[in-house]
């Protein structure tokens, strides 16, 4: 997937938190499904506005979908057919109403109504004013999970007077902001209480997770706190703190159970030549160099962004080497033992992570992406040494790039699959048990 992107600022600075997500919002409702995932740029903003505009713009990309259906219900016409800039100052009003109960209501209501009348004109900010004040009476206090309530991110529930969809699915689809789309696909393979997990692990933001097999000393006391997979813990302390260990540290990196288990699935192997040829930022590749102290690890990718932050992360690494895609290939042709494909997908097992996925993931993008993964697969054959194998890995759950992909490879490609894996995403017990999605599987012909 594309790294994120800066957002593009208008002429003028953003003058207030709520003024900077409406804007940014307007970009992102004229181009919806098809949202980018970008960094918000608060540079400008007091320490105080900046935390609010972080807060306000996670909600409603995390919930676009709940406001959605929310504010629809207060429309003459349907949500998606008024103008990006419309859709984008009820969504921030509405996410101020529904999920940051600590804002007063006026506030939130007032600040909208004035950016329509200013960023849209006048006679907008009637509407605003009109729809938001009818949402405002409809969210009450804190309560108990049920099917009416509002699930929040940190478990608990707040009550909503409204009404959702009658269909159940669409009732799920609303209450946590997922795609129906997505919700039929899962229930043909999943029972309901999985596809519920799903649900509910999409709607937090997910912890930070170092894996620690590697680790030559201890961590900074009072930073991290055990997780319930072996090997990793929890983060705790500051995003400083911890860009300050990372940097003073390469035994430990931020790592998901479900994404070390793709190499950690192969670690009684014994390759002289490893290639990874989809290696993003380097975390699995730096994993790699860790698993197998005696190979020749060759990593590259595609994506120019990447590839410039794989070369400063391995620069001057003794067995890490960073190549060009081609130049890549031509070293590796019959060489390679093991071959990691952590091919692009569709992100379904770390929708926590990619909030913006879910929106993306329809029937047109599946098929690109399964196009891909099937090409990268063909390319990486002529790769392989006489006894090599190729470790394909993604962080999807969804059957059509996963055990779809492993039949068509047995079929054109004679591999023989095994020590497959698939973990779904889950938190039963908040985070101390949080794992994303992910499958794996070795294809060999020995």
């Amino acid at each position: 997937m594309p790294a994120p992107s800066r957002h593009r600022r208008d002429d003028t600075p953003a003058a207030t938190a709520r003024d900077l997500v409406a804007r940014v919002l307007s970009a992102q409702a004229a181009r919806f499904p098809e949202i980018e995932a970008l960094d918000l740029d608060t540079a400008k903003l007091d320490p105080r506005e900046a935390a609010l505009a972080h807060a306000l713009y996670e909600a409603s990309i995390r919930r676009w979908l709940t406001l959605e259906w929310v504010v629809g219900r207060h429309l003459s016409r349907p949500f998606r057919e008024l103008e990006p800039s419309m859709r984008a100052v009820l969504l921030v009003g509405a996410a101020q109403l529904a999920l940051l109960d600590r804002i007063p209501a006026h506030a939130a209501i007032d600040e909208a109504v004035e950016w329509a009348k200013r960023r849209i004109r006048p006679g907008a900010a009637g509407m605003v004013n009109a729809v938001l004040r009818k949402l405002s009476g409809e969210f009450g206090e804190r309560t108990d999970r049920d099917d009416q309530a509002l699930p929040l991110a940190n478990g608990e529930a707040r009550a909503f007077t409204g009404a959702w969809p009658e269909d159940p699915l669409e009732a799920v689809a609303a209450r946590f902001s997922m795609p129906p789309m997505l919700l039929k696909r899962w229930r043909r393979t999943l029972s309901r209480r999985d596809v519920l997990d799903i649900c509910e692990h999409g709607l937090a933001r997910p912890p930070t997770v170092l894996f620690t097999r590697n680790a030559q000393s201890a961590l900074p006391i009072g930073a991290t706190t055990p997780h319930l997979h072996e090997h990793h813990a929890l983060w705790t302390s500051s995003h400083d703190d911890l860009a300050a260990l990372l940097q003073k540290r390469d035994d430990v990196w931020v790592q998901d159970p479900a994404s070390t288990g793709a190499v950690e699935s192969v670690r009684d192997l014994t390759p002289r030549v490893v290639a990874d040829l989809c290696a993003g930022q380097g975390t699995k590749t730096r994993q790699l160099a860790a698993t197998f102290p005696e190979a020749e690890i060759i990593a590259t990718d595609v994506d120019r962004v990447r590839f410039a932050v794989l070369e400063r992360t391995f620069a001057g690494h003794e067995r890490v080497r960073v190549l060009p895609p081609r130049r890549a290939s031509a070293e590796l042709t019959g060489r390679a033992d093991l071959v990691l494909l952590d091919v692009p997908c569709s992100n379904t097992g770390v929708l926590g992570r990619r909030v913006e996925a879910r929106y993306r993931c329809t029937r047109a993008a599946l098929e690109r992406l399964t196009g891909i993964q099937r090409q990268l697969i063909a390319d990486a054959v002529p790769l392989l040494a006489p006894r090599g194998a190729i470790l394909y890995a993604t962080c999807s759950i969804e059957p059509i790039e996963n055990e779809d992909i492993v039949a068509w490879a047995s079929e054109w490609h004679r591999f023989r699959p095994n020590r497959e894996r698939r973990t779904l995403p889950a938190a039963p017990r908040g985070p101390v048990s949080s794992v994303d999605g992910a499958f794996s599987v070795l294809l060999g012909r020995g």
